[in-house]
């Protein structure tokens, strides 16, 4: 199963979440908010180096699906770019922001930019909205093998959930790996 995070936030606080994770084995994905890279210039480092693999959440995380045709594609290869620029490469997914599936409209834009896969959920963790470890946990417990959970690296509650999180997947036998890893 893979676990995906939303890349924005506090960067301290995500270096201790993708610390955890690396140092607990667990492999994941971070799609990566542009304007998250640009403040951050470490981030997409600290991200792949600590074997963890870095994709694309738009640029500023307008709600893609309400933008015109040109300007959800200035989100795509915006971010795009600004990853490529500092892991020379785009970056092994898009995901859109503020929605859980693409449209075809965006599916198409993430193509011809150089996505042909467009990462959904269909786990949700609700981590965005801080409601506790015990929550997220719970949330998190309906994942399988072959879910694909959303959560978030900005949000201190993400933090104070892995360890039980990652320690109920493990007893039901689940092991977080990234997207790439999982659909590979």
């Amino acid at each position: 199963m893979a676990l995906t995070f939303h890349g924005a936030g506090d960067l301290d606080l995500a270096r201790k979440v993708l610390g955890t994770l690396h140092d607990r084995g667990a492999g994941v994905t971070v799609l990566a908010v542009g304007t998250w890279l640009q403040q951050s210039p470490d981030a997409a480092r600290i991200v792949t180096d600590l074997g963890h693999e870095l994709g694309n959440h738009t640029w500023s995380h307008r709600d893609i699906d309400g933008l015109a045709e040109s300007a959800a594609r200035v989100e795509i290869e915006r971010c795009r770019d600004l990853i490529a620029a500092a892991t020379g490469g785009p970056g092994a997914f898009f995901r859109p922001s503020q929605a859980q599936h693409a449209t075809p409209e965006v599916r198409a834009l993430a193509a011809a930019a150089g996505y042909p896969t467009v990462l959904s959920y269909n786990v949700d963790s609700r981590d965005f909205t801080d409601p506790g470890a015990a929550a997220i946990r719970r949330n998190v417990a309906t994942a399988t093998a072959g879910s694909v959970v959303s959560m978030h690296l900005g949000h201190p509650g993400t933090l104070a959930a892995l360890p039980g999180l990652l320690d109920d997947l493990a007893a039901r036998g689940l092991t977080p790996v990234t997207a790439t890893r999982l659909f590979g």
